[in-house]
Formats: structure tokens, sequence, C-alpha cells
């Protein structure tokens, strides 16, 4: 299976990507390709729930509903217009009659992101305005197209984007300072930073990872309403929008964080769940919760990798705020996340102390 950069043509001409404006088109033709797929492979099953947008472009496709055929759509065909076997779960299989190719995008992303193009147009334009007049969306598209965003309700959304405040920095210059209170939280347009974290044995900081146009940084201080406990310093010249610490909380960190009970928490590791303790190693060695594994607040981001997608964590610490900071940080990249309420202290689960 290979890829092929879309035309914004094309895209112009599938439903409902054709009523989408022109800069917006311009932008998702950057974030989606055209794939092909071998004569007799299933392009999806019956009772499917993969939560993409399908549509053919060239060849045949043919739907099965068990082993009864349904139909077939040609690519170029008034039908290939709209996306193929729409509803999830699927209601028909989809079989590839020759070698097609097709396009795919994922659905959240295209609900957002037509959502924004139908009721965003005024506040991208006062962006675009602040920014210089900067035409590239591509930090807005990736911006929306998150994990955390696709949660957030679209009103949320618009009134993020009217509320935040654009500021320009020079390579070198320091954004967050370790230690220092937390006030706002930050989403790149342009450049790059770097973020550090000082450790006793490390006065210089450990890298713990570097950002780049559409991702942020700086939750982490305002949902546990603590310190900084990183630095984050420009590598280039470069552009933020920057939202502040009560903006945030409201917008953002309210519809994305789930909390859950002992009872709730005991139901998700039932399932396949995991604990996931986000206190110090130290804390952690003391008193933890029996099979939990720990990953500190401050190296959550670093150890990203060493987790599993698709499989659900509740997150636990002494009192649920830095629990809350880090589910953010794994929502916002994708994963399954929710938070202990009350901290380890009142789950009613085998709790493990060194002696």
């Amino acid at each position: 299976m290979s890829d092929e950069k879309v035309d914004v043509r094309l895209l112009k001409s599938l439903v409902p990507l054709e009523s989408m404006k022109k800069d917006n088109l311009a932008a998702l033709a950057r974030k989606v390709a055209v794939r092909t797929l071998p004569a007799g492979k299933l392009l999806f099953r019956e009772g499917d729930n993969d939560r993409r947008t399908v549509w053919v472009i060239s060849g045949r496709v043919e739907l099965l509903a068990g082993d009864s055929s349904i139909g077939v759509v040609a690519g170029g065909s008034p039908e290939a217009r709209t996306p193929l076997g729409h509803s999830q779960p699927r209601k028909c299989s989809a079989r590839a009659l020759e070698d097609l190719q097709y396009l795919s995008i994922d659905s959240e992303l295209l609900d957002v992101m037509t959502i924004w193009d139908q009721t965003g147009t005024y506040e991208v334009e006062d962006l675009r305005n602040a920014a210089g007049g900067q035409s590239d969306d591509d930090w807005m598209t990736t911006l929306l197209g998150s994990s955390a965003f696709q949660r957030i309700p679209p009103s949320n959304i618009q009134a993020i984007f009217l509320r935040m405040q654009r500021q320009s920095y020079r390579a070198g210059e320091t954004i967050i300072k370790q230690g220092d209170e937390g006030d706002y939280f930050y989403a790149i347009v342009s450049g790059k930073v770097s973020v550090t974290r000082e450790t006793p044995l490390n006065k210089d900081g450990i890298r713990l990872a570097e950002l780049g146009p559409g991702e942020s940084f700086g939750e982490e201080a305002l949902i546990a309403e603590a310190k900084r406990n990183a630095t984050v310093r420009m590598q280039t010249e470069g552009v933020l929008m920057r939202l502040s610490k009560s903006d945030f909380r409201e917008l953002m960190n309210d519809p994305l964080l789930h909390f859950v009970d002992d009872a709730g928490a005991k139901a998700i590791i039932a399932r396949g769940g995991k604990w996931l303790d986000v206190r110090l190693p130290s804390e952690y060695q003391n008193l933890r919760i029996e099979e939990s594994i720990n990953v500190p607040l401050y190296f959550i981001r670093l150890k990203l990798g060493t987790l599993q997608q698709g499989t659900p964590y509740v997150v636990c610490c002494d009192t649920g705020r830095r629990s809350a900071a880090a589910a953010y940080i794994l929502v916002e990249k994708g994963f399954d996340a929710y938070v202990l309420q009350g901290g380890i202290s009142n789950a009613q689960v085998p709790l493990r102390r060194t002696a």
C-alpha cells in the first residue's frame, strides 16, 4: 500500500469537503494522502468501528452485507463523491474489485475541521491579522486535529481562539522558567522550542522534548496549581499564542478530564486497564497500588513511548492534582486516561508499603 499527495481540487470534488474554504482545504491536503489497495482486498469489514471517512477515487468497490452483494461504487461516479459506507459501526463490507485508489480521513478530524470551517471564519481572519498576515494555518490544523481538541465542544474552540494572545519571541528567549508560577497555556504558531528540566545531578537540565508548530505546552502547572516543573526556551525565532490560566481551565481542562471514583477505577482495571502512578519514585517506593507502574509527572512526555496506545490508564497520585495534569497530557497524545478522585490514600485497593 502506497500513499500519494492530495490535490486540493480532488478534495473540492468530494462531499462534504466541497463546501470548505480554500485555505482550510489546502491545510487539510497537507495532512492526508490518496492510498492504494490491491484487487480482492477488503477496505473495511461489516461491523468495523474504525472512525474513518472513506471515498473511492479510482477503481471499483463492491459493497457486501454478509455474503450478498448490495452494490458497486466506481471512482469518478456521482456516488463516489460521498463517503463510502459511512455508518459506524459499518453496516456492510467493502471489497476492491480491481486495484483501488481511495482517500481516508480520520472522522473526528474531519468533523472538527468542518465545524471550524463553517463557524470560524472571523476568528481565523482575526488570528491571521494578529500574526502579521501569516497565511499558513498548519499550526491551527495540527492543533484542531489533536486528540485533545477533538474532545472539546465547538463553542469552546471558538472561544479559545478568540481569547488567545499573540506573542513574538527571539531565539534563546525563555518562555517558562522552572520553579515559576503557572500563568499561561501556549500553542506554537511558528518556530521551535526546547523543554528541559533541571535536577540536583544535572544543573544544565535534562532535555525532555522539542516542540514545533501546532504543538502546545504549559498545561501541567495550570491543572495541578503547582510551580512550573520545566524550562521552555525558543530554539529559533517564533510566534506563540497564549491562553490565560482562567480561560484554559474553563475552556480546555474541564471538558477533557474524566474523573473516576474507586468503583469506576476498578471496572477500568478489570477490563484490561492499568494503574499509572505519577508521583516521585521516592513516594512510589514508600506506598503504592499493587501492580501499578510509576512514571513521574515531570517525565511523562519523555516516557510516552513506554505506554501502550489502546490501553486505558487510571492515573493516580496523592491528591489527584498531579494525576489530572498527567491525564491531560495523555489525552492530548491520544491515550485513554482517567483521573482517580481523591488520590491513592482513598482508594479501596491493595496497597504495598515499604517496610
